[in-house]
């Protein structure tokens, strides 16, 4: 099977794969845009999760190619085999669990207790069981208790919950799938699908750029995939096996450089645009009304009904003003807008002064980072380490950490946020002349 994508081209697919991508769950991503509201400030941005999802699996086989190669590898050829199947399903169904308008919508899903996930590992969620479950935590759900489940073991040498530990690090694994050699691959395996360069960041800059017309997104996948290998670290003491890392070659550190910069500006001027941030607003204000509640299923099987159009038609059905201004795109305006420190968009006196004049409004805040594992230039903490490994000739090969090896992370170490006040559309002019005179 082939599919012919505008990033990628040819996507090759593999008789038992096809099956997967051919499964019902993975079809339903096909009704749930990529980018959510963002269809409103950049028209061609409607291309679907379920695109995006194949080009992933695409990059993934690429990427486990480049640590494992065919012809120098150090797996058995049915593990290898095993391994690499893993991975791109792990890549394909990694955004299985996202609701309608992609993240725009998560914050009304139910607690995670109700979800009655059994393939997380007890001590790994027990703090969050009565909080709000992820489009993630869906995700490990759909791959280890639902009818896709049964169609990987199908057609597979592993289980869905082998998938989901690619997706999830709270996922247990009771055996030892992962193992070859004395040497545990989970966790190289796992950096591929999320982390500081994974292959999802990969797939959605270059396609999130090409679909919404902006440039930012534009990095040099090749050579960053091309550089990329393994590093073993030995465990000493209890720990039974060695593990294998992500590793770069240091010839690729500086197009790294510039993969973390463009998703830094994507996030702050495409993600954060302000006509996208304040429908998702107006969303949040529709769903946390006391009155709405929006059918999120707790059992698997159900969730496939739930897609852009589903929420669409919940939403023209509703007599809710916050519904009515979404379906009939009437969107509050901006008055204000702050760019800065988190000291320099403060918004108190501006609200203050509008809630005064009896003018209603909505405020909304982003945070553009650098690096999720990376805050105020502290290290990683939990999060694996990636490695840089140097070869320069008349040297000795050198393995440093990936922020030792690099000094973006120090020269983006502040955040920057973004401030918003909107109000509606025939009151903009009276805030803004408010908040001048103040």
């Amino acid at each position: 099977m082939e599919v012919r994508d505008p990033i990628h081209g040819a996507v090759l697919v593999g008789e038992d794969e096809a099956h997967i991508v051919d499964h019902p769950f993975v079809q339903r991503l096909r009704g749930i845009k990529q980018m959510g509201f963002s269809e409103l400030p950049f028209p061609g941005a409607v291309h679907s999760r379920y695109a995006h999802s194949v080009g992933v699996m695409e990059l993934a086989g690429r990427a486990f190619d480049a640590i494992v190669p065919p012809r120098t590898s150090p797996l058995p050829p049915a593990t290898r085999a095993a391994f690499r199947g893993c991975v791109r399903l792990a890549a394909l169904c990694h955004d299985l669990g996202h609701a309608p308008f992609s993240h725009c919508t998560e914050f009304a899903m139910p607690n995670l207790r109700a979800l009655g996930i059994t393939a997380y590992a007890t001590t790994a969620v027990e703090a969050r069981l009565d909080k709000q479950a992820t489009h993630e935590d869906y995700t490990v759900g759909i791959l280890t208790q639902s009818s896709l489940a049964h169609a990987i073991a199908s057609h597979f040498p592993f289980l869905g919950r082998h998938v989901a530990a690619l997706v999830s690090h709270e996922v247990a694994v009771p055996d030892e799938f992962f193992v070859s050699g004395g040497v545990d691959w989970r966790r190289v395996l796992s950096q591929l699908i999320s982390s500081e360069l994974d292959v999802d960041r990969l797939d959605y800059l270059q396609r999130d750029s090409y679909y919404s017309g902006a440039r930012y997104g534009q990095i040099d996948v090749g050579w960053l995939i091309g550089n990329l290998e393994c590093h073993v670290e030995p465990r000493s003491g209890p720990e039974k096996h060695d593990l294998v890392s992500l590793a770069l070659d240091h010839r690729a550190i500086y197009a790294f450089d510039d993969f973390m910069i463009a998703r830094y500006h994507m996030f702050v001027m495409v993600y954060f645009h302000h006509k996208s941030v304040v429908f998702e607003e107006m969303l949040k204000q529709h769903f946390t009304s006391s009155d709405v509640r929006y059918p999120f299923p707790t059992d698997m099987e159900g969730y496939l009904e739930l897609d852009d159009v589903h929420l669409h038609s919940y939403l023209r059905a509703s007599s809710d003003p916050w519904a009515r201004r979404i379906v009939e795109r009437r969107a509050y305006r901006r008055a204000l807008e702050l760019h800065g420190s988190l000291v320099e968009v403060q918004t108190e006196g501006a609200l203050a002064r509008l809630e005064a004049a009896g003018i209603d409004c909505l405020q909304a805040s982003s945070t553009g980072k650098l690096s999720r594992y990376n805050v105020m230039g502290q290290k990683r903490g939990k999060a694996p380490r990636i490695y840089v490994v140097q070869r320069y000739p008349g040297v000795s090969p050198k393995v440093l950490s990936l922020e030792d090896a690099t000094r973006i992370f120090e020269r983006y170490q502040d955040e920057r946020h973004i401030a918003r006040v909107y109000v509606p559309e025939d009151r903009v002019d009276e805030a803004q002349e408010l908040m001048r005179r103040g």
